[in-house]
């Protein structure tokens, strides 16, 4: 059986490392970098330079996947070939799609061609380069920055952006820059209940970050974004960097006529994150839209993804050996947020669907604890 499984994600990574040598079982991995991102992290290597990746091959050992660096082009489910960048066209058996999520920069004039995202490795080093030459003593322009989107990585982003501001303040005897958090919603991190937002919404005035909740942006310059609020006032902010974290959406690289997409180009899939109309291809992470038990869709999280991956992996050697497939049974475990340094809030997931919220520095060394555990399951 030969199964192609494309991108090496928080879910792809997770399919794959779960795998075993399996008699009959041909599995080639695409993925277009040499390493897979902790993407969660990211908003760590933006203000820090923090290391967020680890190298894909080790990881690879003993599962008995083949690997190859490559971008895909186009999937085309009717035809059944994967088309990479270099030319080159794949057949399959058993399809896994893992390619995950691009930026959603919901057609705002000038924000796509304007704003840095938080996406990647390279996007990280952008913000951190810029953030490091505010604090040269040559440095002419606005040093200001604005983050569109409070979001749990804007504000993860902004609050470590603040961290790193007052270190380099202290060091080079500049003053810190500003730092806008824009959010068209009412209120910030709306994944959590009011009392940790609140927590939450306290550090981040605490940092000295303007928060403007309620507040759409509607267009971008190279230096400067126009902010409207709920009664209709417009406003321009200016900066010298502008970080959109506004949004994603699932990568449109997939196509076939009986394919079915959901909110934002999600791909609906059953309870064994199969493609509706297509018995031989699998959907995973931010690009499928799987339903929990209450019928609701799976939040595009690291956590989800991870599962599916791990109930993907089991799968393709039950398909591999002819044995019934395993339904996909989310669960969310918690949901922690960073807060710069040893700060974090969020919650944990107790027996009989109760909630524990935690905060300061036990929350932080939960998040870190998750992140760990994530690690180390792919290792």
């Amino acid at each position: 059986m030969k199964t192609l499984i494309l991108g090496a994600g928080y879910a792809g990574l997770a399919a794959v490392t779960t795998l075993k040598p399996t008699p009959g079982l041909e599995t080639l991995l695409i993925e277009q970098n040499a390493y897979h991102t902790f993407e969660t992290r990211l908003h760590e290597a933006a203000a820090h330079n923090t290391r967020v990746t680890l190298p894909l091959a080790p990881l690879l050992r003993g599962t008995g996947v083949a690997w190859e660096q490559a971008k895909v082009d186009y999937v085309d489910l009717d035809e059944r070939e994967v088309g990479l960048k270099d030319g080159r066209v794949l057949t399959y058996d058993k399809l896994v799609v893992g390619l995950g999520s691009v930026t959603n920069f919901y057609r705002i004039p000038g924000l796509a061609e304007n704003a840095t995202e938080l996406k990647e490795l390279a996007h990280a080093d952008e913000i951190f380069n810029f953030v490091n030459r505010t604090f040269d003593n040559g440095y002419q322009g606005n040093r200001d920055i604005v983050v569109g989107g409070a979001g749990l990585t804007g504000v993860e982003l902004v609050t470590e952006l603040a961290q790193r501001a007052e270190l380099l303040s202290k060091e080079r005897g500049l003053p810190p820059f500003n730092i806008f958090l824009v959010e068209a919603g009412p209120k910030i991190l709306p994944i959590l209940d009011d009392a940790l937002r609140a927590k939450a919404q306290k550090t981040l005035e605490d940092y000295g970050i303007k928060i403007l909740v309620g507040h759409r942006l509607m267009q971008a310059t190279p230096d400067s974004v126009t902010v409207q609020t709920a009664d209709g006032e417009q406003k321009v902010i200016q900066a010298g960097k502008i970080i959109w974290t506004g949004g994603i959406q699932a990568r449109d690289i997939v196509r076939g006529k009986n394919l079915e997409k959901g909110p934002g180009g999600r791909i609906v899939v059953d309870e064994y994150l199969k493609a509706k109309g297509y018995d031989d291809v699998f959907i995973l992470g931010d690009m499928a839209l799987a339903l929990n038990q209450e019928g609701k869709p799976v939040p595009t999280t690291a956590q989800h993804a991870g599962q599916q991956g791990r109930t993907m992996g089991k799968n393709i050697m039950s398909l591999a050996s002819g044995s019934p497939l395993m339904p996909y049974e989310p669960t969310t475990l918690g949901e922690f947020v960073s807060l710069g340094g040893l700060m974090a809030v969020g919650w944990m997931k107790l027996p009989w669907n109760q909630k524990l919220a935690i905060t300061g520095g036990i929350a932080h060394v939960m998040k870190r604890a998750s992140e760990w555990k994530w690690r180390s399951s792919i290792e």
